[in-house]
């Protein structure tokens, strides 16, 4: 069953189309990648469904509602939620209080987060919780700048996820991060998003990481879609070969 829907689509920048009259459609608790050489318009596509950008035609769908006009708080109560390529973290702030603050973003709650500590002690059990989730505990208390690109991946994807999704966007997860690392990050993301029923959609440039993960790849090409289907059948879509892999099939 669809969780989201895009229905023509359109983003222009200038003559650039962007995003080109995309349908695109997330389904429920599925690990969905996104894939496309750069300038292909995914990222486009990710700011347009999360409210970043408005789009310049088309609608956008989510859970039967349409969501094309909402602003960005509107979609993360919605439940859309996403994290960056950049990571985007209080890095003054610890582990625990990055994710305290979504908590407490989530609760439309304004005050000084110190403030808050006494009388919302849930919100500080929720946080150690989603830490724990991420395999994050033991440096709850760790100010974000002293983390290692690893660990500041899974916090900034933990905060998105303390905002409660149905469905979470990631900006390449893995990106910055050395080769014996990805597998972990991508392991403990995955183990959350489904035990939770999530839905997940991850832009990625790492094929081992799209076709190891992926229940579906999406690719796009010149702010299209150009194919949509498994990991098996993605890997031998002979436009996708020659659009964004570089090679041809014998």
């Amino acid at each position: 069953m669809s969780l989201l829907v895009t229905r023509g689509l359109v983003k222009h920048f200038g003559d650039t189309h962007a995003v080109d009259r995309v349908d695109f459609t997330v389904r429920e608790r599925e690990v969905l990648a996104l894939i496309g050489s750069n300038g292909a318009g995914k990222t486009t596509l990710v700011n347009l469904i999360s409210g970043l950008l408005r789009p310049d035609g088309g609608r956008i769908v989510f859970q039967d509602r349409d969501v094309t006009h909402l602003s960005v708080h509107g979609r993360i109560e919605a439940g859309i939620a996403r994290s960056f390529q950049l990571v985007n973290l209080f890095d003054r702030l610890s582990m625990l209080d990055n994710v305290a603050l979504a908590i407490f973003s989530r609760q439309g709650k304004t005050r000084k987060l110190m403030a808050l500590a006494d009388a919302d002690r849930a919100v500080w059990e929720e946080a150690i919780e989603i830490l724990r989730l991420f395999g994050l505990e033991a440096k709850a208390r760790v100010p974000a700048a002293g983390l290692s690109q690893g660990e500041r991946k899974l916090l900034d994807v933990a905060v998105a996820y303390a905002l409660r999704p149905k469905l979470l966007f990631l900006d390449e997860p893995t990106s910055g991060v050395s080769t014996r690392e990805k597998a972990p990050i991508m392991d403990t993301i995955t183990s959350v998003v489904r035990r939770e029923g999530i839905s997940a959609a991850i832009i990625e440039h790492d094929m081992d990481v799209v076709f190891n993960y992926s229940d579906r790849i999406v690719a796009m090409h010149q702010g299209a879609i150009l194919a949509d289907g498994t990991p098996a059948e993605i890997r031998v879509n002979e436009a996708v070969a020659i659009n964004l892999l570089g090679t041809t099939h014998a």
